[in-house]
């Protein structure tokens, strides 16, 4: 890799070593997260969970039997940041140490800015030798990492292990500690720019190309890189990535138990394929949830198997109508808001109103709104449930105008024009 391509990647390097583990070894970058625990390899990992050779999950007495214990309970972990205390001055200092050694052609003036910006943090595994603490050797690995809590997402910066503790699974350990910590913070995507060095680690770590988090929730916070190939990651905030090896056994185990125990075939029954007129006479057109549903239990087969009515219908596409509808709703949203801003008039309602300057605006005004805040409101995706909701805020805004100035200034005359030009187009927020 040139040194362009390592440059024009900035914001997700990983150290050398880490495509030596994506190739075979554990990924030596590492991702974010609080002090749970990860196996100390990607071998405990399979051996924390149950043997496959064991397919009963149930005790003689029904019971389940006990959960073994997380091997990432074992790790010492921490979120830094700058704040000024001496110890996490200590540990930025480490931190921007490995950054510099395992990643020998970035910038040591960026990686020191960076880690030790303020808006900035950092998840680090700590070694937990006492004679290492409050020295560099005490950062085993790290990743400084970016989020942006109003649009939910955080952006990677570095990630590396030290060279000293590669092979030993912890670039997985730190990705899988880190997603556990996002979700803390609100996080719900991380994305990064990789270069085809750093791509392999990040597609095993569940990052992919195809980003599905809107284009207009990142822009303008983020910088392009040419060479560098953005990839996002969702973190499901329900899942415990500490034990994903334990969850697949466990649902792999659940399916085959499910066909084992049919209610009334064996798992061994083959049926012939299905005629060309299977679906003669059925609803075909019908995409609705319960049609798709009973189509695919009329498939021989699918209920002796043991699958139910309520098990197909949770399959099927309303829940991802249900998406494009929010999706939609938030581009016609954004769309909106863009109209309103790009009038002349509109300058005065693009930010708020600086209460510092303005000292008094908040006893006048109880509600105070702006075009700033209802765009970020709609990429968060949680407040507008639909545009007539929107239209109230920017009635409301016009009002807290008026109601503040008073006639015979600039600031009310805006907000008439503004309130003329809503009342023109008012009909895009009711389609």
């Amino acid at each position: 890799m040139s040194d362009v391509e390592i440059l024009s990647s900035k914001k997700r390097k990983l150290s050398p070593d880490a495509a030596h583990e994506e190739e075979g070894g554990p990924s030596s970058s590492s991702a974010f997260h609080h002090d749970s625990s990860s196996p100390s390899s990607s071998t405990q990992h399979a051996t924390s969970s149950p043997s496959p050779n064991n397919t009963n999950t149930t005790t003689p007495n029904n019971k389940l039997p006990p959960r073994p214990p997380n091997t990432y309970d074992n790790i010492r972990t921490a979120i830094v940041i700058n704040d000024g205390t001496r110890t996490n001055l200590i540990r930025l200092i480490g931190l921007k140490s490995l950054f510099a050694r395992q990643l020998p052609k970035m910038p040591k003036e960026y990686i020191a800015r960076l880690v030790f910006d303020r808006r900035h943090k950092s998840l680090a595994i700590l070694s937990s030798d006492p004679e290492k603490k409050d020295c560099d050797d005490e950062i085993i690995g790290g990743i400084c990492y970016r989020a942006y809590p109003e649009m939910r997402f955080a952006e990677i910066a570095f990630c590396a292990v030290s060279a000293s503790q590669q092979v030993k699974g912890y670039g997985t350990k730190l990705m899988n500690l880190l997603k556990m910590h996002a979700v803390t913070e609100g996080i719900e995507f991380f994305i990064t720019y990789a270069d085809n060095y750093a791509i392999g680690y990040f597609k095993k770590q569940g990052f992919t190309k195809a980003v599905s988090m809107p284009k207009g929730r990142y822009q303008g916070l983020i910088k392009d890189y040419d060479g560098g190939t953005i990839m996002e990651c969702y973190v499901h905030p329900t899942i415990d990535f500490t034990r994903v090896p334990e969850m697949i056994q466990a649902q792999k185990q659940f399916i085959l138990e499910r066909i084992r125990a049919g209610t009334a075939k064996s798992d061994k029954v083959v049926y012939p394929p299905l005629p060309p007129d299977f679906y003669a006479g059925q609803d075909v057109k019908s995409r609705a949830e319960k049609g798709a549903a009973e189509r695919s239990l009329a498939i021989p087969g699918v209920s002796e198997a043991g699958w139910t009515m309520a098990d197909l219908m949770a399959s099927t596409r309303d829940a991802k109508d249900s998406d494009k509808k929010k999706h939609q709703l938030k581009s016609d949203l954004l769309a909106l808001v863009s109209k309103v801003q790009d009038q002349q008039y509109s300058w005065c309602f693009r930010d708020p109103v600086d209460t510092n300057e303005v000292k008094d605006y908040l006893d006048v005004v109880g509600d105070p709104i702006d075009l700033k805040t209802m765009e970020k409101r709609i990429r968060r995706g949680d407040w507008y449930k639909t545009k007539h909701m929107l239209f109230s805020d920017m009635m409301k805004m016009v009002n807290n105008c008026k109601l503040y100035n008073g006639e015979g200034n600039t600031y009310y005359d805006c907000a008439v024009s503004l309130e003329k030009y809503l009342a023109s187009i008012s009909p895009m927020f009711t389609e």
